[in-house]
């Protein structure tokens, strides 16, 4: 069986030398989507907006039969449904969430995955409860190492047939600042499907891969978890055969919102000569974010752009920014990039990996301003 499954399951693999985007990429894509650079206005990302990644298939769950258990390495082990869980304290948390392979279709050698390129990100406000406070409930025991969780979502993957499953260290999964809040609420509502309806987990500066979706088990463990998303995804590798170093917190990232209008197909900016204001967002799971900088010449200068005040209830969600430019007849490539108060800033050229995972290479948008010429709605002939 497990050979069989090795055929329909491929290998995580290189793209070749000029190998475009595959079928199977392409499929992925179409599943799975971004923020559009515009949606970065919001404060807080509508639910439509915020991106997703789904391993496997979206698993459709009845509430009335929903159950969420707390087991393993506890005195007591404790079985919620949805009801008893939305009844406990809550907790509402403005969070930015981004998925650790954000920025993969830009290295080169590619690796052949999910093609995102910088938009595998959002902003949500969770409401749920604090995972501390289960795990007191159910009365960890003095052995306890690191918490494991299980979603819904089945599948197989580099011929492997698993259950999506993650885990934290203890003291992750019991700190205060940040709290891991398991969560069953998204900007209010009941959490969307694509979003883990009808639980999920919410790990604040972690990237998206620890937020397990579609919750129904938590298990305190007296080992570290070595299981296939933990031990052989998620990890920094430049060869196949290395251990690597886990995927864990957001590395600093700025974007910008696109200026101007684009072209259908190349997505180019078209901008009018004058002063233009540029503004976007910034967001670090490492520290909060101390700078951004702007480049509108390729990156070769760089200038300091505005801040807003950062907001404490809202210490894991992303930084406005602002600043101006007086863009001039050309072509022209903005940037933006982030510093945060850890002293991590974001890099110009970017340390390769296999997976293709916290590539958080400077943002580029090509833009083009012209003179107005006039619009019109004419068809172009072919």
């Amino acid at each position: 069986m497990d050979g069989l499954l090795r055929d329909i399951s491929a290998p995580g693999r290189l793209a070749v030398a000029g190998e475009g985007i595959s079928e199977e990429e392409l499929q992925l894509a179409a599943r799975n989507h971004g923020l559009p650079l515009e949606a970065l206005r919001y404060d807080v990302t509508p639910p439509g907006l915020h991106y997703t990644l789904v391993h496997y298939d979206i698993p459709y769950a009845d509430p009335a039969d929903w159950r969420l258990t707390v087991g393993g390495r506890v005195r007591t082990p404790l079985t919620l449904d949805l009801a008893a869980l939305a009844a406990l304290p809550s907790v509402t948390q403005r969070v930015t969430m981004e998925c650790a392979g954000n920025g993969r279709a830009r290295l080169v050698p590619r690796p052949v995955s999910q093609p995102w390129l910088v938009e595998a990100v959002g902003t949500a406000e969770w409401t749920g409860v604090a995972l501390r406070g289960l795990l007191a409930e159910a009365g960890v025991e003095p052995d306890a190492v690191d918490v494991v969780f299980t979603g819904a979502d089945h599948g197989v993957e580099r011929g492997i047939e698993q259950d999506y499953r993650r885990s934290l260290p203890l003291a992750v999964a019991t700190a205060e600042d940040p709290e891991v809040l398991v969560a069953h609420r998204m900007n209010g509502d009941p959490l969307p499907p694509q979003h883990g309806f009808p639980v999920r987990l919410v790990v604040p500066g972690w990237y998206g891969m620890a937020h397990v979706k579609w919750l129904r088990e938590i298990t305190v463990a007296d080992a570290p978890y070595t299981g296939f998303q933990q031990e052989v995804a998620y990890r920094l590798r430049r060869e196949p055969d290395e251990p690597g170093a886990p995927v864990t917190r957001i590395a600093p990232r700025a974007l910008m919102i696109p200026p101007g209008f684009p072209d259908f197909m190349s997505r180019c900016r078209v901008v009018r000569p004058g002063t233009l204001g540029l503004e976007g967002r910034a967001w670090s799971g490492h520290a909060p974010v101390t700078a951004v900088e702007v480049s509108t010449d390729g990156g070769r200068t760089w200038h300091a752009a505005e801040l807003e005040p950062q907001d404490d209830r809202h210490g894991w969600a992303w930084r406005r920014w602002r600043a101006s430019w007086t863009a001039v007849p050309g072509r022209h490539v903005l940037s933006a990039r982030a510093a945060d108060a850890a002293g991590n800033t974001q890099p110009l050229t970017q340390p390769w990996n296999r997976g293709g995972f916290a590539n958080n290479l400077v943002q580029r948008i090509d833009v083009l301003c012209v003179q107005e010429t006039g619009a019109t709605s004419r068809t172009p002939a072919e």
